[in-house]
């Protein structure tokens, strides 16, 4: 699992005043990208491997304002795939309240083809050590 605090920016807001809802796509994308280079690493060519997102569903719960300052994200990972995984992660106020939550399937991909790909040992051995209690492995 990984966290990772995140400031509510003036330009996140919409003109209702609250956290635009395609901003708390981007809050989970931030936690999900360190939670896959704390695992992985970064390549030889700098990149933190190849994945795609396939699917988002999320659950907004809460709205998000300026007043809440910053918001904690969690990505952690539930299920294990041949060449997917899927995570589910949470964005919460400073006092602790679930603004929102998502489960979110990444693809492995060929940078070749441009397709799908199996996962490597490499990277399901680091995902299986990170799974979640309770999860689905493949």
């Amino acid at each position: 699992m990984r966290e990772k605090r995140i400031e509510i920016r003036w330009r996140d807001q919409d003109a209702y005043g609250h956290v635009n809802n395609a901003v708390y796509l981007t809050y989970i994308e931030e936690v999900r990208d360190a939670w896959i280079t704390d695992l992985l690493g970064r390549d030889g060519d700098g990149d933190a491997w190849d994945y795609v997102t396939a699917r988002v569903a999320i659950d907004f719960r809460r709205e998000l304002t300026l007043e809440d300052v910053e918001v904690l994200a969690r990505c952690s990972l539930i299920r294990i795939g041949s060449s997917s995984v899927t995570t589910r992660e949470e964005l919460f106020t400073r006092a602790g309240e679930l603004a929102a939550e998502a489960e979110v399937v990444l693809v492995a991909r060929d940078r070749e083809s441009g397709g799908s790909r199996p996962l490597t040992d490499r990277e399901r051995n680091a995902f299986v050590q990170d799974l979640t209690p309770d999860a689905e492995p493949a």
